[in-house]
């Protein structure tokens, strides 16, 4: 018993000297640089680690609106020139001379494939001289029948031999008519020879050689108009009902990326395809800003009902499991705001808000895993035209104010 005492009192000296030595050392991290000691801070103040304030550049903000929202059938199909041509061998012929070739620019009347005339330059030939001579014999015949009319005037000349000039003289004529009509055939057919562009255009598709042997329908060249374009897309039998011209479309065309499209249904089919139930839907683009190519794949949503609601950029949604949150601007601290989101927009792939913010509110556009609650931020001293870059004010400032 004797020998516990020292030992307890040795322990509550220890423990004395030890608190001493904490509430010493608090005091001297309290202290500031004046020597004087601040107020007591709140368990609600303290929560947040003192640190740099946060700059904010204007790019990282984003400012909740109230957007116009479109729904409807989707549609699906192709980029198609409205005026295209298929140019085809009108005569038989060898192909002697290509002009073109895919991609090139025309004009309207420019020679894009020459073929073998040589037969049809006889054949012309042949039906001029026939011609010429037709009429030589209709002039013959016509005096013929004159001098027949005069000699039966004065009577030296009997009925039948007027009629038989007067006959001679028709068939001369008729012949006469029968000659310029091959020749004018064999004229076209030597112009057919030569194929010309029927429009100011890009020649899209060449299918021909020096070489071949063009038979009557072969194709030969295809020319578009670039600046024609449409959207010839598809909509489902089941929602046609609410597709009605001059509503507006949204799409997006394979190869230009995000790239949004907008234009206006011209025309809807009147029958559905038998094999796929699906209805032609032709989109005429609403602006000057449409591709130059045909063919691209092209999908899209026909707006038949619109409604508005607040919406938020994806890129401002943090997911975390069933939950959303977004950090907003909160005075001069960072707020984090839980969030209950609906459908996305499909036309620009914002989340619709339901509840959590409201109209004019401030987000962090590209918040990271680093934003604290109630972090300071400072917005004046970023400079406004700093180039813009994905949460270049979140992620990786850790600049103090000095």
């Amino acid at each position: 018993m004797s020998h516990q005492k020292p030992l307890v009192l040795t322990l509550a000296v220890a423990v004395s000297i030890a608190l001493a030595a904490c509430g010493k050392g608090g005091d001297k991290a309290e202290k500031t640089a004046d020597g004087k000691t601040p107020p007591a801070t709140t368990a609600a103040a303290t929560s947040v680690p003192a640190g740099p304030a946060l700059l904010i550049a204007a790019e990282d903000v984003h400012t909740v609106r109230n957007n116009t929202l479109a729904s409807g059938p989707s549609i699906t199909g192709s980029i198609q020139p409205e005026r295209r041509a298929d140019l085809r061998a009108e005569v038989s012929a060898i192909v002697m001379q290509v002009l073109k070739e895919n991609g090139d620019v025309v004009r309207r009347g420019d020679l894009l494939v020459r073929m073998d005339d040589t037969a049809i330059r006889d054949s012309l030939a042949s039906a001029e001289a026939a011609s010429r001579a037709a009429d030589q014999a209709f002039d013959q015949a016509e005096r013929q029948f004159q001098r027949m009319t005069t000699l039966r005037t004065s009577g030296m000349a009997s009925a039948q031999a007027l009629d038989d000039a007067e006959n001679r003289r028709n068939a001369a004529q008729s012949e006469r008519e029968a000659a310029k009509a091959r020749a004018v055939v064999a004229r076209q057919q030597l112009a057919r020879t030569e194929v010309r562009a029927p429009f100011d255009g890009i020649v899209s598709d060449r299918k021909a050689s020096a070489g071949d042997t063009a038979q009557i329908g072969k194709e030969l060249v295809k020319v578009i108009d670039p600046a024609s374009m449409r959207f010839e897309g598809l909509v489902s039998a089941d929602h046609i009902g609410s597709v009605k011209t001059g509503q507006n479309v949204s799409f997006r065309v394979n190869g230009y990326g995000e790239q949004d499209f907008a234009g206006k249904v011209r025309r809807v089919n009147p029958s559905a395809n038998s094999t796929t139930r699906q209805v032609e839907v032709l989109v005429d683009f609403a602006d000057k800003k449409q591709p130059r190519l045909a063919g691209l794949y092209a999908e899209g949503r026909v707006e038949t009902e619109t409604s508005n609601a607040l919406t938020v950029p994806a890129t401002a949604v943090v997911r975390d499991g069933d939950k959303s949150l977004a950090w907003r601007l909160k005075g001069d601290a960072l707020q984090k705001v839980a969030l209950v989101v609906g459908d996305r927009d499909v036309r620009t792939g914002d989340f619709i808000v339901k509840s959590g913010l409201a109209e004019g509110d401030k987000l962090i556009r590209h918040p990271s895993s680093a934003l604290k609650d109630g972090q300071k931020i400072d917005a004046g001293t970023a400079q406004a035209n700093a180039p813009a870059t994905k949460a270049a004010a979140v992620t990786s400032t850790t600049t103090a104010k000095k």
